[in-house]
C-alpha cells in the first residue's frame, strides 16, 4: 500500500495538481491502472506525513518547491472548518457520575454521562476508550492531524453533564490526564499505541503544557449554574479553566420548575457575575420549546439574555428541546401533555434571533448533535445552520463574521470598540474588521471588574482581578498556525491579538486609572503573555501599567 500511496504522491507533485477534484481524478486513474479501490486522503496524507518526518520523503521530494508540497498538503486536508477558528477543538467526555438534576427532558441511559446518549458522535467516541481522558485526547488529536489540521493550539471542552458534581480527586485526575495527553502527543503516538502510562500531577502537566508543542490554550466545563460559587470558581482556574459552559436553560422560573430544573434564575445571574468577575468567558446553553413556553416566550427570552445586564452571556448554544424515549418528557408527550417545537418553528425561531444578537456574542450551536433516530418528537434537522445561511438572514453574531480562510494581506482592517455593561461591571468589547464589519479578524473582551474575592477557607490572598482590568478573552480568527509558524495568508502572522492587548492596557490605565491589568490566560499561552511583559501571578497572567 506504502507504494500506492508513494506513486500518487509523486505523480500529484509531477503534474503539479492544484485541487481536490483534480487529486481525485489521478487517485482514480493510478488505482484503476493497479486494479486496487481508491484510498483515503487522510490515509495518503498520513504516510506523506510520516515520510517527512522520518526522512524518507527525497523521492517524491527531491527538486521541488516548498509551495508545491505545501499545496498538496492542502489539497489532502478535510474539513477546514475544524481549525479556521484558530484553534483545534478537542472535545472529551468524562464517565457516567450521578448528577443532582432530575430534569423532565433528559435522556438517562444506563452507564452514560447524564444528558448523553450512546449514539452521538463524541459519546462513540469516548465509549471506545472506555472514557479515559488520556486516550480520548491522544485519539481526537490523532484524527485531526491525519486530516491535515494543525494541532498545536488545542482547545478542551469537557462534556459529559455537571462538571461539579463529579468528586474532585476524578475531575482534578482527569484534567492533568488531558494535559499529559497532549503533552505527550508526537508523531511518534502513531507508532506507539500502548504508551507505558504512570502517574503524574496536574501543576507538573501544566509546567509542561506551557512550552509543549501542543498546547492546551483554552479548558472548557459544563456545569449547571446552582454549583458555581467562589470556592469552585477558583477550583476551576487551578485547573486551568478559561471559560464555562452553564446550562442555563430558560430564564423563567415558571418554566425551570416546571422542567425540574432545581435551580432559579437568581442563581443563573449570581453564576454569570461571579464567572465574568474572575475573567471567565461565559457560555449558556439556551433550551426553547421546553414544557410551559411558547414560540413568544422563547423569543422574548432570547432578547432579555442580550438586553438585559444580568446576563449578557459572550456565547450561546441552542438546543431546541427534543424528546427522547428515555426521559420523563417521553411520557408527557404520549398522554398528549406536551407538544414539542416543530423543525419549521425551531428555523422560524432561530432566525428571529439571528436578527438581533449582538456583535460581542457568539452563537457556537445551532442544535445538538444528537442523531435524528434517537428523536420521537422536535427539531431533528442537522443541517439547521444551513438552511438558515440559505435563506440569506444577516447575522451580525461573530461566528458568522469569522475571516476562516479568506484572508488576504490586502484586506483593509479597522478597529472597532463596543462598550456595555454586564453582571455590575463594564465591558469593553475590542474587534478587528472589515470596514463593513462583516469580515471578522480578531477579538478581545477587556472587564472593568466589580470586586472578586477568593473564598477564606484557601490560603490564597484576595484574587488577583480585585479593583483592576481583567482581558477575559483575546482571539484571532483565520487558519490555525502551528506555534512558531508564518504564513502571511492567515490573520494569526498579522499580530492582530498583541494590538488588542496593548490598546486594552491603554484602556484600563487612561479612561478607568487601573494600576495594572490581568489575563485569565490558558495554560498554553502563559509563554505568550510572559514575551509580552506579563507575570504569573497564582493563576492569573499579570502587568503593571
Amino acid at each position: 500500500m506504502n507504494d500506492l500511496f508513494a506513486t500518487i504522491i509523486k505523480e500529484a507533485i509531477r503534474r503539479k495538481i492544484k485541487s481536490s477534484e483534480s487529486f481525485d481524478e489521478l487517485k482514480k486513474e493510478i488505482c484503476g491502472h493497479f486494479g486496487v479501490t481508491a484510498p483515503r486522503n487522510a490515509n495518503i496524507r498520513d504516510f506523506y506525513e510520516q515520510s517527512l518526518a522520518l526522512g524518507n520523503s527525497k523521492d517524491f521530494s527531491r527538486g521541488r518547491k516548498k509551495a508545491e508540497l505545501l499545496l498538496l498538503k492542502k489539497i489532502l486536508k478535510s474539513k477546514n472548518v475544524r481549525t479556521l477558528s484558530g484553534v483545534a477543538v478537542v472535545a472529551v467526555l468524562t464517565k457516567q457520575y450521578p448528577c443532582r438534576g432530575k430534569c423532565l427532558y433528559c435522556p438517562t441511559e444506563k452507564e452514560m454521562p447524564k444528558s448523553y446518549l450512546s449514539n452521538e458522535p463524541a459519546v462513540m467516541r469516548a465509549i471506545t476508550v472506555n472514557f479515559d481522558p488520556y486516550r480520548q485526547v491522544q485519539k481526537r488529536l490523532r484524527a485531526l492531524e491525519i486530516n491535515g489540521h494543525d494541532i498545536d493550539k488545542i482547545e478542551l471542552i469537557v462534556m459529559g453533564g455537571t462538571f461539579s458534581d463529579l468528586p474532585k480527586k476524578y475531575q482534578y485526575n482527569f484534567i492533568a490526564e488531558c494535559y499529559r495527553a497532549a503533552n505527550n502527543y508526537s508523531l511518534d503516538v502513531r507508532r506507539l499505541k500502548n504508551q507505558r502510562r504512570r502517574t503524574s500531577t496536574l501543576l507538573r502537566e501544566q509546567k509542561r503544557n506551557e512550552t509543549a508543542k501542543h498546547r492546551i490554550i483554552g479548558l472548557t466545563p459544563e456545569t449547571r449554574p446552582d454549583t458555581l460559587d467562589e470556592k469552585e470558581i477558583n477550583f476551576y482556574r487551578e485547573l486551568g479553566a478559561t471559560r464555562v459552559e452553564i446550562g442555563v436553560q430558560s430564564i423563567f422560573d415558571d418554566v425551570l420548575k416546571r422542567n425540574r430544573r432545581g435551580h432559579d434564575v437568581a442563581q443563573t445571574i449570581k453564576a454569570t457575575k461571579l464567572l465574568k468577575n474572575a475573567g471567565f468567558k461565559v457560555s449558556y446553553h439556551m433550551m426553547p420549546g421546553l414544557l410551559g413556553s411558547n414560540f413568544k416566550k422563547d423569543l422574548k427570552m432570547f432578547k432579555e439574555i442580550f438586553s438585559n445586564p444580568d446576563f449578557q452571556p459572550d456565547l450561546i448554544k441552542i438546543y431546541p428541546c427534543v424528546v427522547t424515549r428515555n426521559s420523563d418528557l417521553y411520557k408527557l408527550w404520549k398522554l398528549g401533555k406536551y407538544k414539542a417545537l416543530t423543525n419549521k418553528n425551531a428555523e422560524k425561531l432561530i432566525c428571529e434571533i439571528k436578527k438581533f444578537v449582538p456583535p460581542y456574542v457568539r452563537i457556537s450551536r445551532l442544535i445538538r448533535d444528537i442523531p435524528a433516530t434517537s428523536i420521537v418528537a422536535g427539531p431533528n434537522i442537522s443541517n439547521l445552520r444551513q438552511l438558515i445561511q440559505n435563506k440569506g438572514i444577516k447575522c451580525n453574531c461573530i461566528r458568522c463574521r469569522e475571516i476562516r480562510g479568506n484572508y488576504t494581506t490586502k484586506d483593509k482592517i479597522t478597529l472597532n470598540r463596543i462598550d456595555y455593561n454586564a453582571s455590575g461591571g463594564k465591558e469593553i468589547y475590542l474587534e478587528y474588521v472589515s470596514p463593513d464589519h462583516r469580515k471578522l479578524y480578531s477579538v478581545m473582551r477587556l472587564r472593568i471588574a466589580s470586586p472578586y474575592r477568593r473564598p477564606t477557607s484557601t490560603k490564597k490572598k484576595t484574587s488577583d482581578v480585585n479593583g483592576f482590568a481583567v482581558i477575559r478573552e483575546v482571539h484571532t480568527y483565520g487558519k490555525l498556525l502551528n506555534l512558531g509558524a508564518k504564513n502571511k495568508n492567515s490573520p494569526q502572522h498579522a499580530g492582530l491579538g498583541k494590538k488588542l492587548i496593548i490598546e486594552a492596557e491603554k484602556i484600563a490605565k487612561k479612561e478607568f486609572n487601573c494600576q495594572k491589568i490581568s489575563v485569565i490566560a490558558g495554560i498554553g499561552v502563559r509563554e505568550y503573555y510572559r514575551n509580552l511583559g506579563y507575570k504569573l501571578k497564582n493563576t492569573y497572567m499579570t502587568k503593571n501599567i
